[in-house]
């Protein structure tokens, strides 16, 4: 189980890598050009003639928060900031990997192999208990640690042997809702940053307002407003798909273990007593 973990985790990580690479690529392409190029192209327009005076209570169009040639993206990224960038990017990436890693493990064929499930029972009808449990013991699959842990026991009594089963079953369904559980957690997280930036966008919007002599320029006030707004979209849309995600992986994995259950019983039904004594009936 800790080999199939690891290279979930390294899978996992390599294409959160790719993805968040990926979107560092779409950002550097859709940036505004540098300040050379729009220099030069600015040189070579013809002078503009001279502006007429804007009327009572018009800004000046130099005065405009956004600036001429800015794309969205790095109008976003100026009014996120380093901090909430990074914070973001991070929440981002970890998500994806997690996702990614989820999405793995909550596999019919990852938790309960069809290969394993008709290797153990052609054992078992050839009365070749030993091979049985070590190729079991052998799988790392939830199915393969659950029946390892029955036929263990099974010199126990069938009671025992069940009872070891479902031990197992729930420390490995423990694991798994575990790890799942992360993905939840960014989703919480996500609205508390967002909450966080636009909480301090709108102090400093109202800064600007109280230390101002006169009535403050809109533009003035754009970039904390723009800073709480941002925040807030990109915090609501990290832990929408995560909370998503995670109520459908959540019902996913419950469905699954319960088939193990019901795949390994059925396996170890043979052992019962009920079982043993309808074969003493026959052979009797």
């Amino acid at each position: 189980m800790h080999k199939q973990s690891a290279r979930f985790y390294r899978l996992a990580w390599l294409t959160a890598i790719v993805l968040v690479g990926m979107a560092l690529v779409s950002w550097q392409i859709s940036s505004p050009r540098d300040g050379k190029a729009l220099a030069q192209e600015e040189a070579a327009q013809p002078e503009a003639p001279p502006e007429e005076a804007a009327p009572a209570g018009e800004a000046p169009a130099a005065e405009q928060p956004a600036q001429q040639g800015e794309s969205y993206l790095a109008w976003m990224y100026r009014s996120l900031g380093l901090f909430y960038s990074i914070v973001f990017l991070a929440l981002s990436f970890t998500l994806v990997a997690l996702v990614v890693m989820n999405l793995l493990t909550a596999r019919r064929e990852a938790l309960m192999p069809s290969q394993l499930i008709e290797s153990f029972d052609n054992l078992l009808n050839e009365k070749k208990y030993q091979e049985a449990y070590e190729m079991a013991k052998n799988d790392e699959s939830f199915l393969g640690q659950v029946l390892s842990a029955g036929l263990a026991r099974l010199s126990a009594g069938y009671s025992e042997a069940i009872q070891a089963m479902q031990e197992v079953g729930e420390e490995e369904n423990m694991k798994l809702e575990q790890r799942l559980s992360y993905i939840a957690l960014i989703g919480t997280i996500s609205p508390m940053v967002g909450l966080l930036g636009t909480v301090q966008g709108m102090i400093s919007s109202f800064s600007v307002i109280a230390r101002s002599p006169t009535t403050p320029k809109p533009s003035e006030l754009a970039a904390g407003i723009s800073t709480a707004l941002f925040t807030t979209l990109v915090g609501l849309f990290i832990a929408i798909p995560a909370i998503a995600i995670y109520s459908i992986l959540r019902n996913r994995i419950a469905r699954l273990v319960l088939e193990v259950g019901t795949v390994s019983e059925g396996l170890m039904s043979r052992f019962s007593p009920s079982a043993a004594a309808t074969a003493r009936t026959k052979v009797g």
